[in-house]
Parts: C-alpha cells; sequence; structure tokens
C-alpha cells in the first residue's frame, strides 16, 4: 500500500469511529510500533534523497495531524459515552460535577516517541536491548575489559551490581555487539531506554535515566557522516537551526572519540541549573566505532566501520520543554505533568 492509499483509508476510517475501542484499534493500526505508517518508514531506505526527504517529511506531518484528530475524537467520543451512561441512570444531586480530566503522557515519552520517529525517517531502525546485563556485554565487549581503569575513571564505573554477578546495564551500548552478531550489515539502528549509575542526584542528574544509542555500521563510513547525522538530528527534533560545539574526548569503545555539548535551550547559554551556569549542556558521546567493538561484534574491522553516539532523553527533554531541574520528570507532580 502506498502513502497516498493509506492517508486516503485513514481518513475515511477515522470518520466511522463512534466508540473508545474502536479508536484504540485505529491507533493500533496506524500508529502503533508496528502500525502500518512506521511500516512506511521502511520505504524511505529504497529512495533517493530528495524523494526520501519528500516522503518522510509528508509521513511525519501526516502522522502528527492523526494524533491531533484522534485525540480531538477520543474526547468527543468520551463526552458522548459519559452523556449516555447519565441519561440511563438517576439524577444524583450529591454527586460533583467536576470535569473529568484525561491523562498526560510525561514529556520523557514524548521526546522519546519523536526521536524515534526523526531517526526512522533517516533510516534507522528502533530495536530493543536488556536492561540487566551480563558483564561482558556491558563491559568487556566495549573494549573495557576488568581492571581497565576507565570502569572507574568514567561513569560507566558507577554500578549497580546484582547477587547472581549480572549488572543493571550503564548505557544501552551494551546491545551493540548483540545486534552486529545478529544482524548482516549494514546496519542502522537506534536502541532507546532506561539506564543506572550510581549518582549523587541534582537538577542534571539522576540514579536512573533514558538513554538512546545510535550505531551505524557500512564500509565506507567517516566521521563527516557522524557529524551530519547529528546536525539534521538536532535541527529536526529542535525545528530550529542549533548551535553545538564538538570537543575531542576519551571512550574505550570508540576512536576517536568526541563530546557535543548544545548551547542551553532553558536560558539561552546565560547559565542556569539546568547547564550548571555554564551556558552549554552536554547532551551526547560519539565517535567511530573502535575495530576492537567491531570485531566482538564478529564483524572483520578491515572490512567494516562505523560510528556511534550515545544521548541522554532526558537531557534532550530538558532543553526542548524548558526544564530546569531532571528530577521533575519522575517526581509524580500532577501540576507538572498537566503542562504536556
Amino acid at each position: 500500500m502506498d502513502f497516498i492509499e493509506l492517508k486516503d483509508n485513514a481518513e475515511k476510517e477515522l470518520e466511522k469511529i463512534a466508540k473508545s475501542s474502536e479508536l484504540k484499534s485505529f491507533f493500533d493500526k496506524y500508529l502503533g510500533k508496528k502500525g502500518e505508517i512506521r511500516q512506511l518508514f521502511s520505504l524511505v531506505k529504497e529512495l533517493t534523497e530528495e524523494e526520501k526527504k519528500k516522503l518522510g517529511q509528508e509521513v511525519n506531518e501526516f502522522a502528527r495531524n492523526l494524533e491531533e484528530k484522534i485525540a480531538e475524537l477520543e474526547k468527543e467520543i468520551r463526552r458522548k459515552e459519559v452523556e449516555t451512561e447519565e441519561g440511563s441512570q438517576s439524577l444524583d444531586v450529591s454527586l460533583s460535577n467536576e470535569k473529568i480530566e484525561t491523562g498526560h503522557l510525561n514529556p520523557l515519552t514524548l521526546t522519546r516517541r519523536e526521536m524515534e520517529r526523526i531517526f526512522e525517517l533517516m533510516g534507522f531502525s528502533v530495536v530493543d536491548g536488556p536492561e540487566v546485563e551480563d558483564e561482558w556485554h556491558n563491559f568487556d565487549s566495549l573494549n573495557i575489559p576488568e581492571g581497565h581503569p576507565a570502569r572507574d575513571a568514567l561513569s560507566l564505573g558507577k554500578t549497580y551490581y546484582l547477587k547472581n554477578g549480572n549488572v543493571l546495564r550503564t548505557q544501552t551500548s551494551s546491545a551493540q555487539t548483540r545486534y552486529m552478531q545478529a544482524m548482516t550489515p549494514p546496519i542502522r539502528i537506534v536502541i532507546p531506554g532506561k539506564v543506572y549509575r550510581y549518582e549523587t542526584t541534582d537538577a542534571s542528574h539522576e540514579i536512573n535515566f533514558y538513554q538512546i544509542e545510535g550505531l551505524l555500521i557500512d564500509k565506507d563510513v567517516s566521521v563527516a557522516n557522524l557529524k551530519a547525522v547529528l546536525r539534521i538530528f538536532l535541527e529536526e527534533f529542535f525545528e530550529r537551526e542549533v548551535e553545538i560545539r564538538l570537543r575531542p574526548s576519551y571512550f574505550p569503545f570508540t576512536e576517536p572519540s568526541f563530546e557535543v555539548d548544545m548551547l542551553c535551550t532553558v536560558c539561552d547559554g546565560k547559565g542556569c541549573s539546568a547547564c550548571k551556569r555554564s551556558g552549554w549542556v552536554e547532551i551526547l558521546g560519539a565517535g567511530m566505532v573502535h575495530p576492537n567493538v567491531i570485531k566482538n561484534g564478529k564483524l572483520n574491522p578491515k572490512k567494516w566501520k562505523g560510528f556511534a553516539f550515545g544521548m541522554a532523553i532526558d537531557r534532550l527533554a530538558m532543553m526542548k520543554y524548558k526544564i530546569n531541574d531532571v528530577r521533575l520528570f519522575h517526581s509524580g507532580n500532577l501540576k507538572f505533568l498537566k503542562q504536556f
């Protein structure tokens, strides 16, 4: 089914929906993780760059419009259902006339969905990895063997160990070698999910947060490709030009390695608690995949190259929605959540 036919079918089906159960089935059919709109993203890979950009924009815009129509229809259906229910019952004057509110999505959920959508339009597949990992995948496979100073020098050393010897993953990078071993290159994936680190909590740190890992493996890959992917993603995500800076860094699993900072959008670079008064926020680490990591993925590093990047979904949500304290995401504060 092509995009035009899918769009026409969806609009016709939406007009006939009159029940909440039908609306849920409609959402799963078109906007769910295995829905027909998501399946369109697979077509993007086969198009030219110009066609890819055009189709991607059209699909993205249609998906957003469809979500808005579904939200509006859901309110209308709910109102009618409440009226029908009230009409079949006797009136109790003691009942409160307080308006029934619908729930609100956490900004982390909104941010993750938007990030996944953008990367899918860029040809990446969204995959999962286990939160409970063995040490080999969490450390050794990423070129951080036992005794390596990076286990203590990096925040990766702040690890929660379980009684059976496994760990709560410290980064979604731990799934890299799993997918290199299971997939045939070229590989283009992003791995979103929750990670855990033994941290002192403050306005920009939590003991658990959400991260998205990106991995691209192919024959001809360079730092220029990495910079292009990051630039396009950030501009699409923030829907404007963004100011970033790349700083040389060190990660055992990439060489060369970079820290990528972005001008704080909460204070526009003036300095606030979110950016520790510096005006800049570190949003991701990136680099070219180390040959040892490619080798651990059962691939030949002389034939295959790649780049990887990892960013905290929480920090991007803070920048996008101008939130100055990461702890608000898990506070359960309804006043905070009702803003979204």
